[in-house]
Parts: structure tokens; C-alpha cells; sequence
């Protein structure tokens, strides 16, 4: 499980991709990059698997398992009144947050 934080579950077809930017718009990482005739996928290990770009794609040009990921280690450490670094060490042996 060697760097497993860095692997998401995004998935982007750019042939699908009709380049309206609206990924570009919601990720709050910059995963998307604007490109000359469509979005390019420009950091994906940057990816906390929100699912704010594929919620957004009107083409359903990008696929991501929400629910997995830092995002939502984030989202039940809100929840629960702790703050990230008591829930979630993004890489370590837990396997239950970020990876």
C-alpha cells in the first residue's frame, strides 16, 4: 500500500470532454487545467475525490467515487469534532482514511 494516498478514484475520458471548464470551476485543488480544445487533467494525485467536477460535467466526461479519499476523512472529522491530524495521517496504515 506503498504511496496509496496518491492514487484516486478519478476517472476522466477526455474524448467525451466538451472543454465548457466547469471542473476547472469546482475543484477546489486545480486537478483541471483549461486546454486548447479540452480540459486536461493536470494534477490527479491532487485529486481528494469530492466529486464536485463529476457532479458538474454536463457530458459525464469524469467519474469519481465520492465517499473515499481525504475528502471524506475530512468531512467525518468535521462531523465528529476532531480536527484532521487526531483522524487521519493521509498515508498511514489506517485504512479507513485517505487511501
Amino acid at each position: 500500500m506503498l504511496n496509496s494516498y496518491t492514487e484516486t478514484s478519478l476517472h476522466y475520458d477526455p474524448d467525451r470532454c466538451i472543454n465548457c471548464g466547469r471542473c476547472t470551476q469546482v475543484c477546489p485543488h486545480a486537478v483541471f487545467e483549461h486546454g486548447p480544445d479540452r480540459v486536461e487533467l493536470a494534477h490527479p494525485a491532487a485529486c481528494m475525490e469530492c466529486g464536485a467536477c463529476a457532479l458538474n460535467c454536463p457530458v459525464k466526461a469524469i467519474i469519481v467515487q465520492s465517499g473515499v479519499g481525504c475528502a471524506w476523512a475530512m468531512i467525518r472529522a468535521a462531523l465528529r469534532g476532531k480536527d484532521m491530524d487526531s483522524e487521519c495521517s493521509c498515508g498511514g496504515d489506517d485504512d479507513t482514511c485517505c487511501g
